[in-house]
């Protein structure tokens, strides 16, 4: 199938009626950008934050537009606030107030996304390289060998890692409106990596990160989900600010190496989400130690112990430590989580003893605030 043409999309929006001027939305400057990925498009709508809420049934719109020109798989577009001088004011009119204050009721509030998912569990790092993605597939993993029905959201829309650590690389199925999310290791999963190829680069701004991530909660089949990772992309951005506002995350799982300089940046993770209202159930200390295959011998190669103290210093729960083993990250590279492919090895067990806690405090039976569990190498 080919992909469509910007103008050609461009073009059908032009069907589409600016609110109260009967201008098309093109020709009234109101299409900021249009982007095609695969199939995928995006779209940003300029408006104001006044006419926010008139300007709802026109994005609605847009998408239904776009999902039905050819080539397209899925659509969505998303409403950007007006760049300085983007657009002149409109002239006073008769009668009206001179300096144009509204008094009218705020815009209305979009739905929270995800309503039937009972927990949301968001995995985030301050930076990217302490394999924040492989906690989040073995957390997601682990959880599901427990017996619950289990999505895994792969947030990060730039580096998205899913497709090669689930061992995915096909295409959703669209029906009707709805993406149908992909399974592998008893997951539900969604990543922007299934759209497009491995190599592609999203050079996306802010406003189309945002709006595939909420594509990515409200236009796929989830179902009813006892709880859903998310894959966080690094740092404190657009991301995370969507999540944070879009869904009811249940709580934020920090992972952190050892190392000081790791530890700086998973602070600024921990107090993101608590500006944000989101309950932060813990810290984990990935790499936390190696153990050498063949003589047993233990080194601490990023230093040890230093998550520990630093989730000690900020108020929250430990919540144990993850080995640096080989066989995770082959298992990774390979696509077949350790969770699953080896369960009954130590770092099977270290993110089984993780999801046990995690599900404890989200969803799962109430248990004891504790220090973490420690996985001893036999």
């Amino acid at each position: 199938m080919t992909t469509p043409s910007v103008e050609a999309l461009r073009d059908a929006l032009r069907a589409i009626q600016e609110p109260g001027t009967g201008r098309d939305i093109v020709s009234a400057g109101l299409v900021e950008g249009i982007e095609v990925r695969e199939g995928l498009v995006q779209v940003s709508l300029l408006t104001d934050r006044a006419k926010a809420a008139a300007m709802e049934p026109v994005r609605l719109e847009a998408q239904a537009v776009l999902a039905r020109q050819p080539g397209v798989t899925n659509a969505t577009a998303v409403l950007t606030a007006h760049k300085p001088g983007a657009r002149p004011a409109p002239p006073p009119q008769p009668g009206g107030h001179g300096h144009g204050h509204s008094h009218g009721a705020a815009p209305a509030k979009a739905p929270m996304l995800l309503p039937d998912v009972k927990a949301i569990v968001a995995v985030a790092s301050g930076k990217g390289g302490v394999g924040k993605s492989t906690v989040a597939v073995n957390l997601a993993v682990s959880l599901a060998r427990q017996g619950l029905k289990v999505g895994l959201l792969d947030a990060d829309i730039y580096g998205p890692s899913m497709p090669r650590m689930l061992g995915l690389n096909r295409k959703p199925e669209v029906r009707g409106d709805k993406m149908i999310p992909l399974s592998a290791w008893g997951l539900a999963c969604m990543s922007i990596g299934f759209l497009v190829e491995e190599e592609t680069p999203m050079v996306w701004r802010g406003p189309m990160v945002m709006g595939a991530l909420e594509q990515m909660m409200g236009q796929v089949a989830w179902g009813a989900l006892d709880v859903m990772v998310v894959d966080m992309p690094p740092g404190t951005g657009d991301a995370q600010l969507t999540m944070a506002q879009r869904v009811a995350l249940t709580g934020a799982v920090i992972v952190s190496t050892p190392q000081d300089i790791a530890l700086i940046d998973a602070r600024r993770g921990v107090k993101m989400f608590e500006k944000t209202r989101v309950p932060v159930l813990g810290v984990v200390e990935n790499m936390s130690f190696f153990c050498c295959p063949n003589c047993g011998h233990t080194s601490n190669i990023f230093g040890h112990g230093g998550a520990r103290k630093e989730a000690e210093r900020l108020g929250t729960e430990f919540l144990g430590e993850i080995p640096l083993l080989l066989d995770i990250r082959t298992a990774s590279d390979a696509g077949t989580p350790i969770a699953a492919s080896a369960p009954g090895s130590e770092g099977a067990k270290a993110y089984a003893a993780l999801a046990k806690r995690v599900w404890e405090k989200v969803g799962g039976a109430p248990a004891a605030r504790g220090t973490g569990p420690r996985i001893t190498m036999e």
